[in-house]
This record gives C-alpha cells, sequence and structure tokens, in this order.
C-alpha cells in the first residue's frame, strides 16, 4: 500500500492543473481499493459550497454541476465537522440528500474523508459501494493517510489552478500563497521563474587519468566564477554603497578558501574528476551549515549551493542561453540567491518569491537594500507552473497573488503609490530622536553580521549596534581566523559607529552550528553543545577573540561585550574571568584600551529567574526575543508545520520580559530587546510600556519603530499593555495592538499603505 500511496502522490505533484491531478487522485485511488466510486468535492471559496470536482464512478455530467452547502448531504457533514464518516447504508443516515444527477441511488457503503491542510478543509474523498458495506479499518485508515498525502499537492495545485480556474491560468484571488516577509513593500509584475543550469546532486563520479589538467580545469572555473561575481558587484554598484555590495565580499572570500578550493583539489588528486570532487565538497560543507540552529548562518548554505552550481556551469560546456527579463519582473524559484537577483537589471526587478529563505538571507538583505518586496518561504508555491504569469507581491504579510483581477491589481497599485509616500515620509526622522510623546527616550539599534549592513544601519538613524553576530568569519574559512584576521573586522564595525556604542557577541556556534573545520554531532543540537558553552570549554578561542575585539576598540571605546546562550552564573563567572585576563595582557603588552561594559543575553529560560543574581555580575542585559520566544514555547519558528504557533506577543512571552526588567531595575542595569519582537511596530508598544531600555531590530525596521515610538506615549503603552495582560490568546493581543497602530494613522507599518 505504501507503494501506491507515494505512486498516486508523485503523479499528482506533477499534475499540469488542478482537473488532471483531480482526475489522477480518483481513478488511481478507485483501482488501487477496488471500489465501485470515488468522488472528491472541493470548496468553493467564492461561494462557500462544496462542488463534485471529480469522479470515476458516478455519472460524468454531474461534475463541475453539483454543488451543496456544509448544511447539505453526508459530504457537507464530513466538511462541517472536519472528520470522516464511514456508514454501511447511506440513504438511511439523517443527513443523506439524493442527486439524481450523480446516479448514486445504487449505491449504500459510504465512506467520506476530509482534505485538510494547514486546518483548513479543502474538500472531501468519498469511495462509495452498491452494497451494504462497512469499510474495514485498514481501508479507512489508507484513505486518510492518502488524503493528508494528497493535501499539499491539491493545495498546490488549486494555487495556479483554483476552482474558477481548471485551464491553469487563473487563480483564486481570494486565497493567496503565503510565505514569510522577506523584505517590505508592494511589487507588482510578471513573474520570471528562473531554471537552475547544474543540480549538485545529481553529479556522478567519473574516473579521470590527466589529474593535473583537470586540476588546472577546474581552476579556471573558479576564476571564471570570481570574475563574474565581480561583474555582479559591478552590475549592482549604481544602486548600492559600495558597503551594500560588499555582501559579494562573501562569495569571493570563499572563491579563495583552501577548505573549499583546496579540499577540492585534493579530491580531484584522489583520482575523481573536477566536478565530482567540486559535489563532495560542497556537500560536505552544505551539510554543516544544513544543520546549524541560526537562520542566519543556515542561509549561508544558498551561498555554497549557488557558488557550487556557478562553477559547475564553468566546468560545462559553454551554452548560448539568455534570460528576458520584462520591465517589471517577479524574480522567482525555489530559491533565489543574491547572485541571481545581481543578475536582473535593477530598473527592472520588482519584486522576489522563492519556496526557500528567510528574512535573514542574504537575498532579504540584497532585496531590502535595493528596496524590492520580497516573499520566501512559500511552501505553496507551484513554481513551475507560474512562469509569464501576472502576480502581486505584498512583502508586508508574505502573501503572493497569481494571475490577480484587474480590480486587485489596482488597489495594490494605489497603495504602492502611498507606500512610496511613506517612505519618503520616513526618511525626515532620520535624523530626529526615537522620543514617546510624553518625552521618554528610547534609543533604537541595529542588528549587524556582515559589512553589508552597515551602511543601510546608519542611513536609517541607528544610535549604534545592539548586536554584532561574530559567527561569519568564522564560517568563510578552514580554519579559525587568527587574532590579526578578527582585529580587522571587527575595526571596521566599531569605526563606522564610533562613538556610538557596538555591542559585539562572542562566538555563539556548536552543536547545531558547528564549522566545517570542527563539526559536532549531537542527538537534540538545540539542548546542546553550544554557544558559551563551547568557548568556555575552549578558552583558547575564547581569549583569542576577546583579546581581537579589545585591540579592535583601542582609541574608539565604543565596544561592548555580549554573552550568548547563558543558562547558569558559573558560566558568566568564568566569562568574566578570562575577559579581565585577556585584558590585563594587553595592558602588560602596551595597549591602550579599558575594559568594556560585559552583558548577558536572556534566551534560556532558566536564567529569568536568576536575573537578581546576573545583575550582581553584568552591566547590561539583553533579551534574544527569537530564541526566548522558541524556548519558551517549544516551536522552531523555522518549521512551517508550526511556525504559526511562534508569537512573541503569547502572554508567557510578556510575562517573561516584565520579570526580567522589573527584576533588573533596582540594580540599574539596562535591559535592551533585540530580534524580531523589536523590530515589530505592535510588539515596540507592549516593550515601551514594560520599561524596557533599548531597542535593537534590522536596519529596515528601525525609521518604522521610530515613527511608532514618536506617535505613542508611554502612559497610552501602559493601558494598552494593561488590556493585553488580560487576554490570553497572542491574536487578540496583537489585533488590539493593530487597532491602536490604525488610530494613530500607522496602518501602513502593518500592511501596504500609507494609512
Amino acid at each position: 500500500m505504501l507503494d501506491i500511496l507515494r505512486s498516486i502522490t508523485q503523479e499528482v505533484s506533477t499534475a499540469r492543473n488542478l482537473e488532471q491531478a483531480l482526475t489522477i487522485i480518483v481513478e488511481r485511488v478507485k483501482a488501487a481499493l477496488t471500489v465501485d466510486v470515488c468522488s472528491v468535492y472541493l470548496v468553493d471559496h467564492d461561494s462557500g459550497e462544496l462542488v463534485l470536482m471529480a469522479s470515476d464512478g458516478l455519472l460524468p455530467e454531474s461534475v463541475g454541476y453539483v454543488r451543496l452547502s456544509l448544511e447539505e448531504g453526508l459530504v457537507g457533514l464530513v466538511a462541517q465537522r472536519a472528520e470522516l464518516i464511514n456508514l454501511d447504508n447511506a440513504p438511511e443516515h439523517p443527513r443523506y440528500r439524493y442527486f439524481p444527477e450523480t446516479g448514486e441511488e445504487w449505491y449504500h457503503a459510504f465512506l467520506g474523508v476530509p482534505i485538510i491542510h494547514h486546518r483548513k478543509v479543502l474538500g472531501v474523498l468519498v469511495l462509495q459501494q452498491h452494497a451494504e458495506y462497512r469499510y474495514e479499518e485498514d481501508l479507512v485508515t489508507l484513505l486518510v493517510t492518502i488524503a493528508a498525502q494528497l493535501a499539499g499537492a491539491i493545495a498546490h495545485a488549486e494555487a495556479s489552478g483554483g476552482i474558477n480556474g481548471l485551464n491553469g491560468n487563473a487563480a483564486n484571488e481570494r486565497l493567496p500563497l503565503v510565505g514569510k516577509p522577506g523584505s517590505p513593500g508592494v511589487g507588482i509584475g510578471r513573474a520570471v521563474v528562473l531554471d537552475v543550469e547544474a543540480d549538485i546532486d545529481d553529479i556522478a563520479d567519473r574516473p579521470v587519468e590527466d589529474v593535473v589538467a583537470e586540476q588546472e580545469r577546474f581552476l579556471d572555473a573558479v576564476r571564471l566564477v570570481r570574475e563574474q561575481v565581480r561583474n555582479m558587484v559591478e552590475n549592482v554598484s549604481a544602486n548600492l554603497s559600495p558597503a551594500d555590495a560588499a555582501l559579494f565580499d562573501a562569495y569571493l572570500l570563499m572563491l579563495d578558501s583552501d577548505s573549499l578550493i583546496g579540499a577540492t583539489q585534493e579530491r580531484i588528486q584522489g583520482g575523481n574528476w573536477a566536478p565530482g570532487a567540486l559535489r563532495d565538497t560542497l556537500q560536505e560543507h552544505i551539510r554543516v551549515f544544513n544543520e546549524m540552529d541560526d537562520p542566519y548562518l543556515r542561509e549561508r548554505a544558498d551561498d555554497l549551493r549557488d557558488l557550487g552550481r556557478r562553477m559547475l556551469v564553468a566546468l560545462q560546456p559553454k551554452k548560448s542561453t539568455t534570460t528576458g527579463y520584462p520591465k517589471q519582473t517577479i524574480l522567482v524559484g525555489e530559491e533565489i540567491t543574491a547572485s541571481m537577483l545581481a543578475e536582473v537589471p535593477a530598473k527592472r526587478l520588482a519584486g522576489v518569491v522563492a519556496v526557500r529563505g528567510s528574512s535573514t538571507s542574504h537575498t532579504a538583505i540584497l532585496a531590502r537594500a535595493l528596496g524590492v518586496p520580497a516573499v520566501l518561504g512559500v511552501d505553496d508555491l507551484p513554481v513551475g507552473r507560474v512562469d509569464g504569469l501576472s502576480m502581486v507581491v505584498d512583502g508586508y504579510s508574505g502573501r503572493v497573488f497569481v494571475n490577480p483581477p484587474a480590480e486587485l491589481k489596482r488597489e495594490f497599485r494605489r497603495l504602492q503609490r502611498e507606500e512610496n509616500e511613506l517612505s519618503a515620509d520616513l526618511q525626515g526622522l532620520k535624523n530626529e530622536e526615537a522620543v514617546t510623546t510624553d518625552g521618554v527616550r528610547i534609543p533604537l539599534l541595529a542588528n549587524t553580521g556582515l559589512l553589508s549592513d552597515i551602511r543601510p544601519s546608519l542611513s536609517s538613524g541607528a544610535e549604534g549596534v545592539g548586536l554584532y553576530r561574530t559567527e561569519f568569519p568564522f564560517m568563510v574559512r578552514d580554519r579559525f581566523p587568527g587574532e590579526e584576521e578578527q582585529r580587522q573586522v571587527y575595526r571596521q564595525v566599531l569605526e563606522a559607529f564610533a562613538p556610538n556604542p557596538v555591542t559585539m557577541r562572542t562566538l555563539d556556534v556548536g552543536g547545531d552550528k558547528a564549522l566545517p573545520y570542527f563539526p559536532i554531532e549531537e542527538d537534540n543540537p538545540f539542548l546542546g553543545w553550544r554557544g558559551i558553552r563551547i568557548t568556555l570549554d575552549h578558552p583558547e578561542i575564547f581569549l583569542v577573540q576577546i583579546r581581537a575585539m579589545l585591540k579592535a576598540s583601542e582609541g574608539l571605546d565604543n565596544l561592548q561585550l555580549l554573552l550568548p546562550m547563558i543558562s547558569t552564573l558559573s558560566e558568566v563567572d568564568e566569562a568574566i574571568i578570562l575577559i579581565r585576563r585577556a585584558h590585563e595582557e594587553l595592558v602588560e603588552e602596551g595597549v591602550d584600551v579599558r575594559l568594556p561594559r560585559i552583558g548577558a543575553m536572556v534566551e534560556v529560560p532558566s536564567i529569568i529567574y536568576q536575573i537578581d543574581a546576573l545583575c550582581h555580575r553584568v552591566d547590561f542585559l539583553s533579551i534574544g526575543s527569537n530564541d526566548l520566544t522558541q524556548y519558551l514555547l517549544a516551536v522552531d519558528r523555522n518549521n512551517a508545520r508550526v511556525a504559526d504557533l511562534y508569537d512573541s506577543l503569547h502572554p508567557s512571552v510578556l510575562h517573561a520580559v516584565r520579570s526580567v526588567v522589573l527584576a533588573a531595575r533596582p540594580h540599574k542595569v539596562p535591559v535592551s530587546v533585540c530580534g524580531e519582537m523589536a523590530g515589530d511596530p505592535a510588539a515596540a508598544l507592549i516593550l515601551l510600556a514594560l520599561g524596557v531600555n533599548s531597542l535593537s531590530m534590522s536596519a529596515h525596521s528601525l525609521l518604522r519603530i521610530k515613527w511608532v515610538l514618536r506617535s505613542f506615549s508611554r502612559r497610552r503603552a501602559k493601558r494598552l499593555l494593561a488590556q493585553a495582560q488580560a487576554m490570553e490568546d497572542p491574536r487578540a493581543i496583537r489585533e488590539l495592538l493593530h487597532k491602536a497602530l490604525e488610530k494613530k494613522g500607522l496602518g501602513g507599518l502593518i500592511r501596504a499603505g500609507k494609512h
């Protein structure tokens, strides 16, 4: 039966449109289960009715004609209750309804199973028999399994076909595709699906006789790709500053990395041809990145894949292919890398949509820098069926409309104009302070991780850096970077923001964030050897990084140190001893640098109950809202199945933040919040009310949060907090805050448009 299920699912996933998908389902299920009738009813989201969309066994003329409400018939009852019904004699049931068009008066046995995708009933899968017969449990459970497996495939087909567009050229505008907002804005244009020219995993091994010639062929490909990357920088340099274009420095670093180039040459030396050797090297590195918990670092696997494909293409015979880009191009693909995006003429790029990716990917970073709306992580995106179709991208809500009707397009064009006006208005706040209407000042800082983040942060009026991730210089090398290598990187960041503070988080790797040259295998990496745990176990690594940071701050004195993943007080004690030792060593060496302020991240729930003691040890606290929310709610926000449960406005999260702020206040230890919560206009109101001292966020959120804070008084925010604390559902809390934003004329911060 498992083979039958796999075969049906695969056939449905390759269907050209919804009509073909449904036909495959009814024909294959009827044959496999040896029943008299198999039918599929789908919900028409326009009318709210169930429509007989396909059947093998009922009269053909009834397909597309028979409609019933959720209050009608047994099929309606299945959809209404979202549970199966198994009857040996259906006509005896009080909800039975006879449809003469179907010829079903001859059928007695009835089994109806709901087709559910992401909690939404899409339709009902029905089996019928002439005889009075109660379907056995094995068959019932198999049909439930089939319905569950087919739900996603039907959702894919429906996205590009829709119940009112079976030819695959029309989509149901009431059912937008939903992903993760990658870059704010509204994009309207035509989809261009990028074909991947080389698949890393499909490369086969092949022996090579002339090793030297094969190594030279590989190095020629590396040189060609290096030149392509430099050309990309030139292509985007007119629209990006040198600092923004430095995003591609990571590509060039990888192309010079011995762990990538040298390791591949060694494999060629071992007798494998260049593509096969490159495949093995890339897969080794990609596996390490993919297993990481930190989404920012996990996205670096996409960079490796992209470089690998480019090198594989360079190793293949040349092809004369060109991609045409219409005036308003919506770039679409399973994944869109930063280099793919950079190849599109900037004036023609209107939006980006991808199955993979998140707000921390290079794609999102570059899209934000270019001012291009992006929606990533669109699980239900039917990539193979949208090329050339009209598309609207809402980068605020993470929605994508395929083939929207004219009136919807007109509405989004109006919102686009308003959005442009809003962006222009917000620029006027760049040099203004974030001060509430009753005089409370809240410093706004930036989260950064790449040198390319510096300019957007400065141009948004950031008052410093609240979180600088130090991991990336470690990721692009084939060894731990030396003290001087680290110092040069840190110095650039500290100089760019001086005299404003820069909070550098010490190395946060280990467990599921293993380095390519420092692999770690664990059964439960989320609770494993990571963050401060690994650096304390390896003081030689920790001391080198601290020395590099301190040296980089010489003459600037704007460095602050932040310790990640603190779960016990002893970790802080041990780290401070090492930091002081490094400082004393440098002073003895003649380096004129002061001991920086030291802070701890509050992201592991255990430390919340020891804040009082922690405040005796550190100078400031930084609440890592992303990890704290995940740990408190036991939700991986990057897992599509449970992502809807992740909400930083959950009452438990708000209570945790309140506890930290109240416990720190008597000690006069400032508390900041970094992560998505700080950049959320609704959450910013709550954080203001809770008495958080500063907020740190991505650069693109900064001016928007500044507008929120300048529009409210802390007194008003506290009244909203009191209402929110009486609520039990995070959705109700978010609705309350959104209404408050709308009332102040700030609706453009939570959706497309200006008001």
